[in-house]
């Protein structure tokens, strides 16, 4: 079998004879480039034209326009860092479960709600201010903290089931109310906004433009839940939050210094009594957290998984 040389060709064919050469199809070439070249000239033209979609005005006063870049600025401004930290914090510990094997139950987070609903803990009532949703991302983040904080503590079995026993009253939750009021600086006033409700005025943004209370005016009159016996509450707005039909209002209730509320409750949640074994493992973490030299936050692990945020700090 002869072989060819590697730098040998074989010889042209004579005109009219042999197969026909191979010719680049440019066409479909030139239409591509075109297309290429159409589409980064749309997308400079696009670069150099002002993005106007902020400029879109969401107010204004005598004439004088507040825009949506303003208002996004401003929002920023004053809740951008703090959000950007809890949406930062979330993931790091997300993140950190995954490198540390650690799982979070919805059986789980629904304990802690519920711990977090009796008062027991001491968390202040407008820790609910939030939808469910994100409260639950929030409780679940806390937790797997707590796990890869304690997860070499040793507790001994012995030690969780004598705290239970001591302390049984916590793990036995009343009913708790998800509670609004509209406070109003006398009973007359808060006839007078009932009378809007009546006429079907929002609850909420009722709250926002009228109550004189700081506390919850901003919040649309959202106190959280309200559990019986709450000492932190006047005792007519505890009251009438286990009384009240859900959506519905109070009658004015009357309150030191003249002032007048109205209360409405928006969810029920049942009593709920929690075994040992349910509350077991609850117990462990939080005996093995007081062991602990000090406190320790989300940010202590923004280093050893490589957080980058928009303060650059």
């Amino acid at each position: 079998m002869t072989s060819i040389p590697k730098n040998s060709h074989p010889a042209p064919s004579a005109a009219g004879g042999g197969p026909p050469k191979r010719r680049l199809k440019t066409k479909p070439l030139l239409i591509l480039l075109l297309i290429l070249f159409i589409g980064n000239l749309l997308w400079f033209i696009a670069w150099l034209v002002p993005n106007n979609g902020n400029s879109e005005t969401v107010a204004s006063v005598s004439g004088d326009d507040i825009t949506r870049e303003q208002w996004m600025v401003a929002m920023e401004n004053e809740h951008g860092r703090e959000t950007l930290t809890e949406l930062v914090n979330e993931k790091v510990m997300e993140t950190a479960a995954r490198e540390y094997g650690i799982e979070v139950t919805d059986d789980e987070i629904d304990l802690e709600l519920a711990m977090l609903r009796s008062g027991q803990d001491g968390s202040e009532l407008a820790s609910y201010s939030s939808d469910a949703t994100r409260l639950r991302e929030k409780v679940k983040a806390q937790l797997i903290l707590e796990k890869v904080l304690t997860k070499d503590v040793l507790i001994e079995e012995e030690a969780a089931r004598d705290f239970y026993d001591e302390n049984q009253e916590l793990y036995d939750i009343e009913d708790a109310y998800r509670t609004r009021m509209i406070v109003l600086n006398s009973v007359e006033e808060a006839k007078e906004a009932i009378g809007e409700l009546e006429s079907g005025s929002s609850f909420e943004a009722l709250a926002r433009e009228r109550s004189v209370d700081a506390a919850t005016r901003s919040l649309g009159g959202d106190v959280g839940y309200i559990t019986p016996g709450q000492s932190t509450l006047d005792e007519g707005i505890v009251q009438a939050a286990a009384s009240v039909e859900i959506d519905s209002w109070s009658h004015p209730i009357e309150m030191d210094g003249g002032r007048a509320a109205i209360v409405s409750v928006t969810e029920q949640v049942q009593r709920q009594s929690f075994s040992f074994e349910e509350v077991e493992e609850h117990i462990s973490r939080e005996l093995a957290l007081e062991q602990l030299p000090q406190s320790v936050a989300p940010e202590a692990f923004w280093q050893e998984f490589d957080a980058e945020w928009f303060y650059g700090e």
